[in-house]
């Protein structure tokens, strides 16, 4: 009797844990599986002859050439490039950064200053990249520009720094881990929280500095935290942060100029939409990144999970 009653509140309680997963499951289902059949845009060659997307979209024709013409095009190799290098850059960083950070901030005995910092460091990911490249374009303007004033007045000379791309891989990616920097620490910080202090506390009576516990202790405990960040980061890797690659060189003037190292797969995609209106070639680049994603994401995890079972996402 009293197993028929604990299965009946067993059934109840998941009932209704399932019915509050209800919102986000018809939110889920409306908003990224049912737009799944826009997939079908990627292997048409799309015209709008009937004036309806619909019909339009049956009517066409069958192509593989969507996805032929952009690996095959000059262009390619550039915007691959970029794509791939900066997020390696960044992915490394916002790993590496960030953690340095949460543990000096985590150290302090000041907590109060910490929480200062902490604040601050947030602040700019609440910012939108339009705001930021404005600020940025505040700075480094060739004429007005604070970076130019302060070289000049130091019997230097300017730089037209929206016309010069050799500058910008650098930029682009403190931009980035700056922007990011808050967040990623705050992550490492709730991690670094539920660590033992008593392993800190016996590691300091061996003799052991700050840097050695943070070598073997801290950085050791956080490994499951900066694997799922690793490979969540590895299936963003052929895609690109559109708003830094496209409104920092937009707001100065200096896009054909930074073209060389400011083209990413998401920026390409973009002006191929809204330039060319070419919607099958901008669904079949989206279809392979997402592809290309996933892979990746399942692939380093397995790769994760054979070597270190504990430490994978699944």
């Amino acid at each position: 009797m009293n197993k028929k009653k604990m299965s009946k509140d067993k059934k109840r309680r998941n009932r209704q844990i399932a019915l509050f997963t209800l919102p986000g499951f018809i939110w889920m289902l409306v908003f990224s599986y049912l737009p799944m059949f826009g997939l079908v845009i990627a292997f048409k060659d799309f015209k709008n002859s009937t004036g309806n997307f619909i019909t339009s979209l049956f009517a066409s024709d069958w192509t593989f050439n969507n996805f032929r013409i952009f690996f095959t095009s000059n262009d390619s190799g550039l915007i691959l490039r970029n794509t791939i290098l900066y997020n390696v850059v960044f992915m490394v960083l916002n790993i590496a950064v960030p953690l340095i950070v949460a543990i000096m901030l985590h150290e302090l005995l000041q907590k109060r200053w910490a929480k200062a910092y902490q604040t601050a460091s947030f602040l700019p990911y609440f910012l939108s990249w339009i705001v930021i490249s404005y600020s940025v374009y505040a700075i480094l303007n060739p004429q007005t520009g604070l970076m130019n004033k302060i070289i000049t007045a130091v019997g230097g000379k300017g730089v037209d720094w929206y016309r010069t791309p050799g500058y910008w891989p650098f930029i682009f990616v403190f931009l980035n881990v700056w922007k990011n920097l808050g967040y990623n620490t705050i992550i490492y910080l709730a991690a670094l929280t539920g660590i033992d202090r008593s392993l800190y506390e016996a590691a300091a009576i061996d003799g052991a500095t700050k840097w050695e516990q943070a070598k073997h202790i801290t950085v050791p405990l956080l490994k499951p935290v900066i694997t799922v960040i690793f490979i969540l980061g590895l299936g963003s890797i052929f895609r690109s942060d559109f708003g830094l690659f496209y409104h920092i060189p937009i707001t100065g003037g200096g896009t054909a100029a930074l073209r060389p190292v400011s083209e990413t797969i998401d920026t390409y995609i973009y002006k191929l939409l809204m330039k060319s209106q070419n919607i099958s070639q901008s669904a079949a680049i989206s279809f392979v990144q997402s592809v290309i994603g996933f892979l990746l994401i399942f692939g380093a995890n397995k790769l994760v999970k054979r070597y270190d079972p504990e430490r994978a996402i699944y």
